[in-house]
């Protein structure tokens, strides 16, 4: 069995000077292409949106290739895509009772797949407005060890459909090259003997706990970083000249590349966490079940979290590492040692079991239980040959293993034995 792999690389682009602005009109007119949509799909709050891009393409696609000037029609169908795409996530969010309103496209993006494109390993030529222009990539000096030498020129990996974008304040175009590859699966020994490592992700404090007691990020951080951004957005909002929308485009592509490199920064910590301890799973909460306890900058934080997860989860495939999401009920409430389930245990960031007086930070005790959680999860799905899958979590002074005979329904964690050996790479 074998599962699929996808590693996004940055390149930059060596475009010729004559041909920059045919990307920018075929940005223009891509971004058109995208926002035309979202105005013919959007029919709340009078009607139900459309969400089908067949449904799409089959009304509007001819008019806007005729009003794009006939625009490569693989470039107009990925517009099309994107924007019903988009406005899917929005009607999740209203039916969910959140407020949002109709997805716009102003920032410099054009989606590329392989009839738009033609990738080869040191350049890609790309459909425009006015026919192809070939692009040599700018790689570093020595590609060893970067991610350009190890996916982007190792023929392991093959292109997928990429994204053309362009930084306004450096006046440079990037790629972000998709790199895909197969790899094998773990075998049927791996998935028997399973070890899972826990986060509890969080909208203040640290953005990330684990079960094994690896605090990682700063939410409160991150909280502060988007509020000065919102909080200048709104003045040059207010301001309305053309020098300041070109300033607001500005920062909002600086904002968006600080916080994936402050967030690609935590979900290495994670990975390495997990490696380290020699896990075979990663578990996190399901995040379409926890958007009731996002309150403060909701579309931002609800960003964040998938943006952190789907980080994890590519890097963590590589390394044969599954990522999986578990109900998030009582996690925040239960004791992980000894199941008492009572809102009273939980005092902001301080859990002390009314029960059994077990006392520890909050967000450690979620973790462990996010962990465990899975770890049931599991040996309700496997069996080995005495009958049982043999399961752990890592914890911060060794692991916890269930035995799946003993937890065949998720029975109390008094069920559980504890070794004091701590885990291994």
């Amino acid at each position: 069995m074998a599962w699929e792999v996808t590693r996004t690389v940055r390149v930059r682009l060596d475009v010729p000077d004559d041909r920059t602005n045919d990307l920018h009109a075929t940005n223009s007119k891509f971004q058109y292409c995208a926002n035309r949509t979202a105005e013919w799909a959007w029919r709340y709050p009078e009607d139900d949106c459309v969400t089908s891009k067949s449904e799409a393409e089959a009304a509007i696609y001819d008019d806007l290739r005729e009003e794009t000037d006939y625009l490569h029609a693989n470039l107009v169908q990925k517009a099309i895509k994107r924007a019903t795409d988009d406005i899917g996530n929005c009607v999740d969010r209203l039916t969910e009772g959140e407020n949002t309103s109709r997805p716009e496209y102003d920032t410099f993006s054009i989606v590329y797949d392989k009839r738009a494109a033609t990738y080869y390993r040191d350049k890609v030529s790309l459909a425009t407005v006015n026919g192809r222009v070939e692009c040599e990539y700018e790689l570093p000096y020595d590609v060893e060890a970067t991610p350009h030498g190890e996916y982007l020129l190792n023929d392991d990996y093959s292109f997928s459909t990429s994204t053309v974008h362009y930084d306004s304040e450096a006046d440079e175009f990037y790629l972000h090259a998709a790199m895909k590859r197969e790899i094998d699966a773990s075998s049927p020994e791996k998935a028997e003997h399973s070890k899972v490592l826990g986060v509890d992700c969080n909208v203040d404090d640290h953005i990330a706990v684990t079960s094994t007691g690896q605090f990682v990020g700063n939410a409160d951080y991150l909280n502060h970083k988007r509020r000065e951004f919102e909080k200048r957005r709104a003045n040059l909002q207010q301001t309305g000249t053309r020098s300041a929308h070109l300033t607001f485009q500005q920062i909002g592509d600086r904002f968006g590349r600080w916080s994936e490199d402050y967030l690609h920064r935590c979900s290495n910590e994670l990975v390495e966490e997990a490696r380290h301890h020699g896990c075979t799973h990663i578990a996190f909460e399901d995040l379409e079940q926890i958007r009731d306890r996002i309150s403060d900058g909701k579309k931002f934080q609800q960003w964040a979290f998938r943006e952190l997860q789907r980080q994890v989860a590519y890097k963590a495939e590589e390394d044969g590492i599954i990522v999986d999401t578990v109900e998030p009920q009582y996690t925040s409430q239960q004791c992980s040692t000894c199941g008492c389930t009572l809102e009273e245990n939980r005092d902001g960031q301080h859990f002390e079991c009314l029960d059994c007086s077990y006392t520890v930070n909050a967000d450690y005790n979620a973790a462990k239980n996010v962990a465990r959680k899975l770890v049931l999860k599991l040996q309700r799905g496997q069996k080995s040959p005495a009958g049982g899958a043999f399961c752990q979590y890592a914890l911060k002074s060794g692991i916890m293993t269930v035995n799946a005979t003993d937890v065949a329904s998720d029975t109390p964690v008094s069920a559980e034995r504890e070794s004091t050996d701590k885990p291994t790479a």
